[in-house]
């Protein structure tokens, strides 16, 4: 029974790593665009908050990916690897064209290939709940950066009264730029951290029968799980992190680091709050791909970033990368309940 689990959490390890260097953009690409960390040293930080924030605020999101998208008694070790494996490559592709993808998104979509298939998705939940959250939060992410960039950056900046120069190289500001980082790290933690561990957990609770209705058990297990998933994370920062951190730190517009706070500051907070208060898992990339664009146009204008080919690439692979796990964790459920891999 226990090697029946390996696999799967060999492939959640897998997941974790990608999700690690899809991650490490949106928590430092601000502060490495802005040159206040170096490319060596992100990982390590960054492994660290994102522990920290699964084991403080990661349980709702847990729950969610756990026990409420879909009936968790079909969370085997078959169909978890399908998911996992659907959503690593889906991430995989993405890594490699420099893309920063969502976790979350990608990971929703691979679950809901076999609940689709067997009849056992929790449609309100996804479609009332987690997919209205992912469209509404970029642009409520974009909106608030794009106002504060219009009234506040741009005010300080072109003030007399203030030497942008000297106050976007003080000391003061550095640290609150690498403090913001981490504190999007930390919300990763609470967040895309459960992508992995949530179903983990629920198949570990099945496999072993577990009373599966005791919250008690499941919040266990889920420590558990995060305890050997997070440390990922900080691996795939260090394999694939710096081509993601050029394509949004470097590529889309050059930061300071009140720029960077702010768009940091923004996104980490709405991350959060989905997080602790419905337990959404949400793409933290476009939060805050949507908040540096609307730094970039408060800079540049709208025409310049729109038609950036970085930007451009970013809308592709974010539509078609969660669409081809849901289709391809479909095809493999089909295959494997066909050749009688998969009984349910």
């Amino acid at each position: 029974m226990y090697s029946e689990l390996l696999l799967p959490l060999i492939t959640a390890m897998f997941l974790a790593v990608n999700m690690g260097a899809s991650g490490t953009a949106p928590a430092f690409s601000a502060a490495y665009g802005a040159n206040i960390i170096k490319r060596l040293a992100i990982p390590g930080v960054f492994g660290l908050f994102v522990l920290l924030g699964a084991i403080v605020a990661g349980k709702q999101v847990g729950i969610t990916m756990g026990r409420e998208l879909m009936n968790p008694e079909l969370l085997t070790p078959d169909v978890l690897t399908i998911v996992l494996f659907s959503v690593g490559i889906s991430l995989l592709v993405a890594n490699y064209l420099a893309v920063p993808q969502s976790t979350s998104q990608a990971t929703v979509f691979a679950m809901t290939g076999p609940a689709i298939f067997y009849g056992q998705l929790n449609s309100p939940k996804l479609l009332l709940e987690i997919i209205p959250t992912w469209l509404f939060l970029p642009v409520i992410s974009f909106i608030l950066t794009l106002l504060i960039g219009k009234f506040l950056y741009k005010r300080i900046k072109e003030s007399p009264l203030i030497d942008y120069h000297k106050l976007s190289n003080h000391l003061v500001l550095k640290i609150l730029v690498l403090l913001s980082s981490c504190y999007v790290a930390f919300s990763i933690g609470a967040n895309n951290v459960a992508n992995a561990s949530g179903p983990i957990a629920s198949m570990v609770i099945n496999e072993l029968g577990i009373d599966a209705d005791s919250e008690e058990n499941f919040l266990m297990i889920i420590t558990v799980t995060t305890l050997i998933i997070a440390p990922c994370f900080a691996i795939g920062s260090s394999l694939f992190g710096y081509r993601l951190l050029q394509s949004t730190g470097k590529n889309i517009v050059d930061f300071g680091p009140v720029g960077a706070t702010i768009v940091s500051t923004v996104t980490a907070t709405l991350l959060l709050l989905a997080s602790v208060t419905k337990g959404i898992p949400t793409s933290l990339v476009q939060l805050n791909t949507f908040a540096i664009i609307a730094v970039g146009i408060s800079k540049m204008g709208w025409k310049k970033v729109i038609v950036d080919r970085t930007v451009q690439k970013f809308w592709v692979v974010w539509i078609v990368a969660p669409l081809f796990s849901l289709v391809l964790s479909y095809v493999l459920t089909a295959l494997a309940h066909r050749y009688g891999v998969i009984i349910f």
